[in-house]
């Protein structure tokens, strides 16, 4: 079998991305510690290019390619795009917090950079095989990035829960892919699909394939009941590192799931869509519920990943374009706020201090105004409430179940809003109407301050201005 050359430029992104990754590898290992910067550099000027080749991609027309197992298409190229950008974000927020710790190391950056290669695979994966590699990769380099503070116990047992975890949940996603090889003789998403399309390809099989694909795809969204990872590694990581975890892997989780269930079991969309019924209204439930009683502010943001999935998961079963574009709008406008939301506990952080508490809010309209508001744009987004971005994404996924009749699940959606804004609205609370038993000046890196200001200011301005990522989504889905 022969490959033409041309065929590899739809990859330029992944083989720019892994050759930079493994040239960094190299060049850190000849640095010592007062030079981890070049490292840190060259990782975010990796991240800027790809993205650039990766939006230059948007408007090639879709190929298949590496007989038949990489696609491109515009979904691809603006969810790697917005992985790649998010990551950007993701790494300038970590750099500060490592240094203060003293694990400021070219590995960090590595692995971040192999798992936004398995992100990018996994995106555009057009075999299920390829689709589990780009898996693995990402999932190995979260283990490790999970464990990256080694003197960390709580670091080291979120890592080795994360593992186990998430070992049970490939096996049984790898399991339903092999029931589906043997019930359609092929790995190819799309001779699935017709074979599933065919009318004497109905059998047994092919449903206990999907449900245990299901299970794994609801694990790597952290959807409910296949969420008990979540509390405990985004309580136990590093920062940083949950700030990463809780924010590009969602896109790469979305893209997969429309790889899997939309184009590969479209034929099974009955069956799929009832599952993700009951997933979708657990989530909701579950995370905006238990997230009430948080008194630590991760574990309070992994409830409310977990109500945002249920929110996403809304979009995915209203199986029409209109759910997906909303869907997709809904993964990329949150991995924003995420990274937000997290960067402000990294911000009011200190070396020996984690402001992982919600009692370390208090007062924080006193110590530093500006950061306050910031801090309050960010909840109100994730509460939903306008102007911000967060507004639109419930809206736009509320529209699209309501057009296909599923009036119900809409006020479900609703209510369960209602119930997580009051979290929410708890840390804006805690930071203008209570006051800090001894206020302590803020610290803060001139990059962090920046990022976390154009961070916050994105989303308020996408949620003035929705219209114009809103319609790429919904060019690329259609």
């Amino acid at each position: 079998m022969t490959i033409a050359m041309t065929e590899f430029a739809p990859l330029a992104t992944e083989i720019f991305l892994l050759v930079m990754a493994c040239a960094i590898l190299v060049i850190d290992v000849f640095l010592d510690d007062g030079r981890r910067m070049v490292s840190y550099v060259l990782s975010q000027s990796t991240l800027l290019i790809a993205a650039l080749i990766s939006w230059s991609l948007l408007d090639h027309p879709a190929a298949v390619v590496l007989n038949g197992t990489f696609v491109h298409d515009p979904l691809a190229a603006l969810a790697k795009t917005s992985i790649l950008l998010i990551t950007f974000g993701a790494f300038v927020y970590s750099r500060s917090y490592l240094v203060e710790r003293g694990i400021f190391r070219g590995e960090f950056y590595v692995l971040g950079l192999f798992a936004v290669l398995g992100m990018l695979v996994l995106v555009s994966a057009h075999s299920l095989l390829t689709l589990y590699l780009g898996l693995e990769l990402l999932s190995l380099s979260l283990y490790a990035l999970v464990a990256f503070n080694r003197d960390s116990v709580p670091a080291s047992e979120a890592a080795m829960k994360y593992f186990v975890l998430g070992a049970l949940a490939s096996g049984m996603l790898l399991y339903g892919i092999s029931m589906l090889y043997g019930a359609t003789g092929s790995l190819d998403i799309a001779q699935v699909a017709a074979a599933i399309a065919a009318p004497d390809e109905k059998g047994i099989v092919l449903v206990f394939a999907l449900c245990f694909i299901v299970v794994g795809l609801a694990f790597k969204f952290g959807a409910v009941p296949f969420h008990m990872w979540i509390p405990d590694v985004y309580d136990g990581a590093p920062t940083p590192v949950t700030l990463f975890i809780g924010s590009a892997p969602k896109i790469a989780a979305f893209a997969m799931t429309m790889r899997v269930l939309v184009e590969a079991l479209g034929g099974l969309g009955p069956d799929w869509q009832q599952m993700l019924v009951i997933l979708a209204v657990l989530s909701l439930a579950v995370g905006n519920v238990i997230a009430i009683a948080q008194t630590n502010i991760k574990r309070m943001l992994a409830y409310s990943t977990i109500s945002h999935v249920g929110f996403l998961l809304l979009g995915l079963l209203a199986g029409t374009p209109e759910g997906y574009s909303a869907a997709l709008f809904y993964a990329i406008t949150y991995a924003l706020t995420a990274i937000g939301g997290f960067g402000m506990i990294i911000l009011l952080s200190r070396a020996g201090f984690e402001a992982d508490r919600l009692e370390d809010f208090k007062g924080l309209s006193e110590r530093s105004p500006w950061f306050a508001f910031m801090m309050l744009i960010l909840m109100f987004s994730m509460a939903g409430v306008p102007p911000t971005v967060g507004f639109f994404a419930k809206l736009s996924v509320l529209q699209a179940v309501i057009h296909v009749d599923l009036l119900w699940l809409a006020l479900a959606g609703v209510f369960f809003s209602i119930i997580g804004a009051y979290y929410y609205l708890r840390v804006v609370k805690l930071m203008y109407f209570d006051t800090a038993g001894a206020p302590v000046p803020l610290a803060v890196s001139t990059d962090l301050q920046i990022a976390v200001s154009v961070n916050s200011l994105a989303v308020l301005a996408l949620g003035l201005f929705p219209g114009a990522l809103l319609s790429v989504c919904t060019a690329v889905i259609g």
